[in-house]
């Protein structure tokens, strides 16, 4: 699930870092050992997809609780807010989806606040505390120079993309950017600072999380107004955007927006990037889902004259690049699985057989489709080294999934020898033709993802509960896109009857098939 939709009642109206340890509470309650996360990379302003970054590296500082930063409750904390900011922060925590426009201008604001009591209090004397910062600064330096002295720039000229800056900054002119560190040096030591808070409050939270490994989610690719871009330029196509083909889920395809890799480039220089990349995730996390699988493999561009065209432009290149890619993500020891869902070639899915990575099975999109009646594959021959779901965050929840199916793709379901085994005829006969996906139903569905072979069984929070919403609609823009939180808040999780009797329920299926 995201990290933004697990507010807890003392955070601003959306999940922070510190909110991890209640759900981490639920899930050890529960039983379960995995918790994976949405990217956390930090997002341009007015951006809310997490899959758009200004940085691979960086955590976006909206994640931050404000209550655990000494230096804000050495101003005073929000008592000494303005109270028009206190009226904006209250109605961000009442509100049922994540309010942007107010949560990440009066989190800015709050930081700037306390960067300055820290500035004059702790680094003008130089304190221990001062010296911890420094010693941060001084052990992520070959991402946080970059990125810190990006960001300054990017407020400088009004958050204007780096392209339209001046020659000497947008070119890294030496001269140019020395002189820049020096007359920003103030923002850049607050944005280092952010990012202090951020792994600081991190690894508390790693630690109190105890048995519950935290997993993340690794973008294919980060925008062109990013400082990884910026720092790079040479490693980048600028002139041509990616995204997938036209295939079964759409005519057109998608064109994201975002840069190709300069793929001749990175293998000249030993993937020195994407080994940055497989560093810092492996310091944030126990494992991560890499996105986009294919796209390591073979990266689908479309130029500005109307072509498109796959890099590498053969199937044995695109098989090497993509496994001396995840031979890079595996180099620092994190765990990866693969999300290899949509159109990936045959050959992609054999690589990763080959390499032992996990790809996904979807309950829902797992059938033998050349077989007459197309049938649901068993979950219980899912292959060990998969990943077993009902969903994933681009897809609706199982209940509007369940609605929406055909009376014959329900009965292929209920059809399912695992499903027999739970539901007796007269329910079968009835969720046939029920178009809500009743609780037995939905029971037996994650039962049988449990039972299924596979060694990592991921599910959608809401399809443990039963819910409608949806974190993302694809190929859409709204406002309810990336803004969902839960109905309750993360530090009331086992006080809920609907929370507490989830999480016995999913402890007893945990400890029947031995996922605990």
């Amino acid at each position: 699930m995201p990290l933004f939709s697990i507010p807890s009642t003392r955070s601003w109206g959306i999940g922070e870092i510190a909110d991890i340890e209640h759900l981490a509470a639920w899930l050890q309650a529960a039983g379960q050992r995995v918790l994976q996360l949405l990217p956390l990379n930090e997002m341009p302003l007015g951006e809310r997809s997490p899959y758009s970054a200004l940085s691979a590296m960086a955590i976006d500082p909206q994640f931050i609780a404000m209550r655990v930063v000494e230096d804000f409750d050495a101003i005073g904390g929000e008592t000494a807010l303005p109270a028009s900011d206190r009226a904006r922060l209250d109605a961000a925590r009442l509100a049922s989806r994540i309010d942007y426009d107010v949560v990440r201008p009066l989190k800015l604001e709050s930081l700037r606040r306390a960067f300055a009591w820290f500035r004059d209090n702790e680094s003008r004397t130089q304190t221990s505390r001062f010296r911890t910062f420094l010693a941060f600064c001084d052990e992520q330096g070959w991402w946080l120079d970059d990125y810190a002295l990006f960001r300054a720039l990017h407020a400088r000229h009004d958050e204007r993309p780096w392209t339209e800056w001046p020659d000497p900054v947008r070119n890294r002119n030496p001269a140019a950017l020395e002189s820049a560190r020096a007359e920003l040096a103030d923002d850049v030591m607050f944005r280092k600072y952010v990012q202090w808070l951020a792994a600081t409050q991190w690894s508390d939270v790693r630690r109190k999380a105890r048995d519950v490994q935290i997993f993340g989610d690794l973008p294919f690719m980060v925008n062109e107004d990013s400082a990884d871009v910026w720092a790079r330029q040479d490693e980048f196509r600028l002139d041509v955007s990616v995204g997938v083909p036209p295939d079964a889920f759409s005519d057109t395809g998608q064109d994201w927006g975002l840069p190709a890799y300069r793929w001749d480039v990175l293998t000249e220089r030993g993937f020195d990037w994407l080994r940055h990349r497989a560093r810092r995730y492996a310091d944030l996390y126990d494992g991560y889902r890499v996105d986009h699988l294919v796209g390591f493999y073979r990266t689908y561009f479309r130029d500005r004259s109307g072509g498109a065209g796959f890099t590498p432009p053969d199937e044995p290149s695109q098989r090497t690049l993509g496994e001396q890619v995840l031979s890079v993500f595996r180099e620092p020891g994190a765990e990866i699985i693969a999300e290899d869902l949509g159109t990936v070639p045959d050959f992609v899915r054999e690589s990763l057989t080959t390499l032992n990575v996990p790809g996904y099975k979807v309950l829902r999109w797992e059938r033998e489709w050349h077989q007459a009646g197309q049938p649901f594959r068993e979950p219980a021959s899912y292959a060990s080294t998969s990943v077993a779901t009902s969903g994933t965050h681009d897809t609706e929840p199982m209940s509007v999934w369940w609605q929406s199916a055909s009376p014959e793709e329900r009965a292929a379901v209920l059809e399912m020898e695992s499903m027999k085994a739970r539901l007796d005829e007269n329910q079968r006969a009835c969720a046939r033709t029920a178009l809500e996906l009743g609780p037995e139903v939905r029971h037996a569905l994650l039962e049988s993802l449990f039972a299924s072979g596979a060694n990592l069984l991921l599910l959608p929070i809401q399809d443990v509960f039963g819910w409608r919403d949806r974190v993302n609609q694809p190929a859409t823009v709204g406002d309810d896109n990336w803004t969902w939180r839960l109905p309750w808040p993360s530090d009331g999780l086992l006080s809920e009857s609907e929370g507490s009797a989830a999480a016995q329920q999913l402890r007893e299926w945990s400890e029947k098939y031995g996922r605990d």
